[in-house]
């Protein structure tokens, strides 16, 4: 029998400030930022399903992601899109093929919203 689940527990991402980059995220997800930051470089964003780590630690300039390795879901991606630019967030795609966009966040991870 295999011990290993198939199943993502978390993702991790690489922040540079781990109060900033909660306190970002939070925003544009639109999610609580009153969690505890964890042993000083950890941070789990209040997420439905896979949860995603911010992590002072292992941040590199090396290490941001250079190509999305997940995406975020939304059911209107040309909302998302809008809500994302009145953020001035970073985007560094326009909406493609109706259904997806890619952006950065401040610390130049490269992530995707995605219409489900």
């Amino acid at each position: 029998m295999n011990p290993i689940l198939n199943q993502i527990g978390a993702l991790f991402i690489p922040v540079s400030d781990i109060e900033k980059a909660r306190d970002w995220y939070c925003d544009v997800l639109g999610v609580p930022a009153g969690g505890e930051i964890l042993f000083g470089h950890l941070y789990i964003l209040p997420m439905e399903g896979v949860n995603i780590v911010l992590d002072s630690k292992i941040y590199s300039e090396e290490n941001t992601f250079k190509t999305p390795p997940f995406h975020l879901n939304t059911n209107d991606i040309e909302q998302a899109y809008k809500y994302m630019k009145e953020k001035n967030v970073e985007l560094t795609t326009e909406v493609e093929n109706g259904h997806w966009f890619n952006f950065k966040d401040p610390d130049g991870n490269h992530l995707m919203i995605c219409k489900c």
